[in-house]
């Protein structure tokens, strides 16, 4: 999977001669091959990667069709290399990756070169936020083997488990129904930790009544999942049902709001309007959702600042969440497809009513 050609007509429409990418996710997503240590140029009518001997037999394997693999080493440095091609292909007008780079890397590249860099950040996060079908594919892939992982865990969960241990059992299953890795290390709390958005799985017991949420997600292809389902262990309370009930008109709102076209404010707002309605408003501190890709947080964001319309075909979480400090908190997240007409949710995982586990 590579996305030179993309990369080349946006080029030629903004009057640049070449693009160096540096950042292991935009390598991946030009040439289809990570890890490289290196660079991958793109100008507009080549392609090149340059790499060292861990990789150059598996780089030249992936990306040989697309681009022109190097080596380089200690008789043939990476950064004499690049001059080397800069020079033979007379290109001047190099952009790089401004939003990627610290500002000492990107002035030090340029010092490096003898030139200076055109900012080229906003131009890959426009590329790789409309998805095109292979891309929607890995990440349908790995939404379905989050999926068979959940479903496996809920069967093994029990009283006198500890965060970790439930952690743990989804790292397992999601490894062995063929996830790459994590697209980000898993939440999973319990009990009064569950009021924590992002908190850390830890040696906290699971006890009957308690909430328990698990946040987590699988890699296909480099591709993201992202999902969360807040569950309750063997009872659940009134209380806690009318707060599940209340995240989950939210984010259906949300969803049915969602299409491309329109700012992420206006996502989020319908799902936020359903909660603050309901009188829980100062406990939804978070945004809507945000997009994901080869990284789980891609821009644009569907949140009250999101003013950046949402592209089509991007692929954007539905994550509202109610979180009362100290007691208990809820949070349902699906994954959308953003499409001109609508939204597509690619999550399959039961939702419509508090499962009740473990008893």
């Amino acid at each position: 999977m590579n996305h030179i050609l993309q990369i080349q007509k946006k080029l030629n429409s903004q009057g640049l001669d070449a693009l160096l990418l540096t950042d292991e996710k935009n390598q991946r997503y030009a040439a289809g091959f990570p890890f490289t240590d290196g660079f991958v140029l793109v100008s507009r009518e080549k392609a090149w990667l340059i790499t060292d001997s861990r990789y150059i037999e598996a780089a030249e394997a992936a990306a040989g069709g697309c681009a022109e693999v190097l080596l380089y080493d200690n008789a043939h440095p990476k950064m004499r290399l690049l001059r080397r091609i800069l020079t033979e292909q007379k290109l001047s007008s190099l952009a790089a990756e401004d939003r990627k780079l610290s500002h000492a890397e990107y002035t030090n590249l340029e010092h490096l070169l003898g030139l200076s860099l055109q900012p080229a950040g906003a131009l890959m996060e426009e590329l790789r936020a409309s998805k095109d079908e292979e891309e929607l594919r890995s990440m349908v892939a790995a939404q379905r083997i989050s999926e068979k992982a959940l479903e496996e865990t809920l069967q093994v969960i029990r009283p006198g488990m500890t965060e970790k241990e439930v952690a743990a059992e989804l790292v397992y299953r999601m490894l062995r129904f063929g996830s790459e890795g994590n697209s980000f290390d898993p939440i999973v709390v319990t009990g009064k930790n569950t009021s924590k958005p992002h908190g850390v799985p830890g040696d906290t017991v699971l006890q009957p009544g308690d909430f328990i949420t698990m946040d987590f997600g699988s890699l296909q292809n480099g591709y993201c999942s992202d999902m969360t389902r807040t569950v309750a262990l063997c009872e659940a309370t009134d209380e806690m049902k009318q707060v599940y009930d209340t995240v989950l008109k939210a984010q259906l709102a949300g969803i049915a709001a969602g299409r491309a076209g329109i700012p992420g404010s206006e996502i989020d707002g319908a799902a936020r309007a359903v909660i603050t309605e309901a009188g829980f408003g100062e406990y939804f501190g978070h945004g809507f959702g945000h997009c994901l890709g080869l990284d789980i947080h891609e821009p644009p964001f569907a949140n009250p600042r999101g003013q950046a319309l949402m592209p089509e075909n991007s692929v954007c979480s539905a994550e509202p969440g109610i979180y009362i400090p100290g007691r208990f908190g809820v949070r349902i997240e699906d994954v959308m497809i953003l499409r001109a007409g609508g939204s597509e949710v690619i999550t399959r995982a039961p939702k419509t009513e508090l499962l009740i586990v473990g008893r």
